[in-house]
C-alpha cells in the first residue's frame, strides 16, 4: 500500500479576465461572443490568466505541508482544486482518503441556519453518516465553545465564532488529509493554540495536513515540507532544509498578513 496520499502532476488552472465592460443585454452578451476572426479565435477582449502552472508534488502520509507565497500567488487555488471545490484546467491531483478543510469563513454554512444545523450540514458536506455526527455531536460543542449560541442562526456570529465551529467539525469528522486556508487568523489566541494543539495530535495518528499562513512560527511549529509559490509556480521546495526557506521567504516576502506567535 502506498504512503502517498496527495499525488500532483502538472496540474494548472486558467482562468478568462474580461476587460470589457458589462453587457446590459442578453443580446449584447451574445454579439460579443459570436465575433470571431477568419482563423476561430475568440475577439470578445478576454485575457488568458493562469492562477496555477505546471505544479507537481506530492505528499506522504503523516507529513504537514505548508504553502507560502505572497497574496495571488496561487495558494488558496491548490486547496481548492485538493479540496474538490474547482477543477482544474490541466494535469491531475490524485486524493487518497477523505478530506476535511477550512477555507474561506462560512464556507459550508447556511445563514440562515442555527448553529446546531449546520453543525450536520456541513458534516454531510465533508462526506460524514448523520450517525457518526450525533456521536461526536457534544465533543464537537465543547471543542467549538459556541455552546451558548448553538441555537442561533449563524448569520448572527463573528468570524471568530464560525471559524470556531467550522474547525471543530473539520476536526471530528475522522477526516485523513486536513487542509486549512489563513482563516484561523481571525481566532483568538487561545482557540488558536487549541487548533494547532489538534493539527500536532492529527500529524501524530499518521495522518496529513495541507496548509496556507503567512505565520512563520506556525509554519515552523507544524510543517515537515515547505512549497513556495510564486506566481502560479513552485518556485522552491524544502524538507529538511525548510528553516532556511523561511527565513529567505521572511525577508523577500514582507508584510503578507498577521504574524501572531502562538506556543
Amino acid at each position: 500500500m502506498t504512503d502517498t496520499v496527495i499525488d500532483i502532476a502538472g496540474l494548472g488552472k486558467r482562468y478568462a479576465l474580461s476587460h470589457q465592460n458589462r453587457p446590459d443585454s442578453l443580446k449584447t452578451w451574445l454579439r460579443g461572443k459570436i465575433r470571431y476572426t477568419a482563423n476561430g479565435r475568440d475577439q470578445s477582449g478576454d485575457e488568458e490568466f493562469w492562477a496555477l502552472r505546471n505544479v507537481s508534488l506530492q505528499v506522504q502520509r503523516g507529513e504537514c505541508l505548508a504553502l507560502i507565497g505572497k497574496n495571488g500567488s496561487g495558494k488558496s487555488t491548490l486547496l481548492k482544486i485538493l479540496s474538490r471545490i474547482i477543477p482544474p484546467t490541466e494535469g491531475r491531483a490524485m486524493i487518497r482518503g477523505r478530506i476535511a478543510s477550512l477555507l474561506e469563513v462560512g464556507t459550508g454554512f447556511h445563514p440562515e441556519l442555527t448553529g446546531r444545523e449546520n453543525v450536520f450540514l456541513n458534516a454531510a458536506m465533508l462526506g460524514c453518516a448523520e450517525k457518526e455526527v450525533r456521536r461526536n455531536f457534544d465533543a464537537i460543542v465543547d471543542f467549538s465553545g459556541v455552546e451558548r449560541f448553538l441555537d442561533t442562526p449563524v448569520k448572527h456570529y463573528s468570524s471568530g465564532m464560525y471559524v470556531r465551529l467550522a474547525y471543530a467539525v473539520a476536526a471530528h469528522v475522522n477526516a485523513d488529509i486536513l487542509i486549512v486556508d489563513e482563516v484561523l487568523a481571525v481566532g483568538d489566541v487561545e482557540f488558536r493554540r487549541k487548533c494547532l494543539d489538534h493539527m500536532r495530535q492529527f500529524q501524530l495518528r499518521h495522518k496529513t495536513c495541507v496548509i496556507v499562513s503567512h505565520d512563520i512560527e506556525t509554519i515552523q511549529r507544524l510543517a515537515t515540507h515547505v512549497v513556495w509559490l510564486d506566481r502560479g509556480s513552485i518556485a522552491e521546495t524544502a524538507s529538511t532544509n525548510r528553516f532556511a526557506l523561511l527565513d529567505r521567504y521572511s525577508g523577500t516576502a514582507g508584510n503578507q498578513g498577521p504574524h501572531v506567535g502562538v506556543v
